[in-house]
């Protein structure tokens, strides 16, 4: 199953099968019941995660305001990982939204297997840098949508 997931996740699917059998082997199953939390702002960043079942939502905890759910997240997709590759803290919660199985890969496991795996790591680093510039795209066409509402 969790080469089949990788193979169609975002961040591995430029990989071929030896270098998706190479990550799936760093890779563990975790399950959450539904509003169980993954992680919680402000946390040490030492996973990311692959939804292979149910959906999570990202948020954050806005004061006197309560939750602002920012994206929910379908299988297949990929979160966890800025601070996982920026060895900083969550920058967000995540939350099970339903009963969910993710596959998860620690940021010491990943950095070794990139280590000792150059053309792996060209592959998933370009992949990276295609995730986040897509969502800073869409962040940014959130945000002037947001500032063109506010203006009437």
């Amino acid at each position: 199953m969790e080469i089949e997931l990788l193979r169609n996740a975002e961040l591995f699917a430029e990989l071929d099968d030896g270098e998706l059998a190479a990550v799936a082997e760093i890779c563990t199953i975790q399950k959450f019941k539904s509003a169980g939390f993954i992680f919680r702002e402000g946390e040490p960043g030492s996973r990311l995660f692959i939804i292979a079942s149910g959906e999570v939502r990202i948020s954050r905890d806005i004061p006197g305001s309560g939750e602002e759910a920012l994206a929910v997240l379908k299988p297949r997709s990929c979160f966890g990982e800025m601070a996982v590759f920026a060895k900083s803290e969550r920058s967000t919660d995540a939350i099970a939204n339903t009963d969910c199985t993710l596959v998860a890969m620690t940021r010491s496991d990943f950095e070794l297997l990139l280590d000792f795996n150059r053309e792996l790591a060209y592959k998933t680093l370009w992949s990276v840098v295609h995730l986040l510039s897509r969502r800073l795209r869409t962040a940014n066409d959130n945000l002037r949508s947001f500032l063109a509402m506010s203006m009437f």
